[in-house]
């Protein structure tokens, strides 16, 4: 549901020469260290302390808590549009919208 918003959505890209090769993670997946325009760009009320970045859209994700479920959510910025490192295709959107409806 949250990629189907993302094309009216401006997306936030984050140019990094880190990231052409694959960030160092911890055995969860998460992220060791964040580029420090991810970290200034982020929105102060998510957990950057579990952060993935997902290669079938570009985009950060972390980990959210809370009482009910702990979920995966998009990075974003204070702006509410999310950090990505490269736009995704639309045929990645139309295979991201069609994995959600099944």
């Amino acid at each position: 549901m949250v990629l189907k918003t993302w094309r009216f959505a401006p997306l936030l890209f984050v140019a990094l020469g880190a990231c052409a090769t694959a960030p160092k993670t911890t055995e969860e997946g998460y992220i060791t260290e964040l580029p420090e325009e991810v970290v200034a760009l982020a929105a102060p009320y998510q957990n950057l302390n579990a952060v993935r970045l997902d290669p079938a859209d570009g985009c950060y994700w972390y980990l959210h808590r809370n009482p009910v479920e702990d979920t995966f959510l998009p990075l974003r910025t204070a702006g509410g549009n999310p950090i990505c490192t490269r736009l995704a295709t639309e045929a990645e959107i139309a295979a991201a919208n069609t994995s959600e409806t099944q």
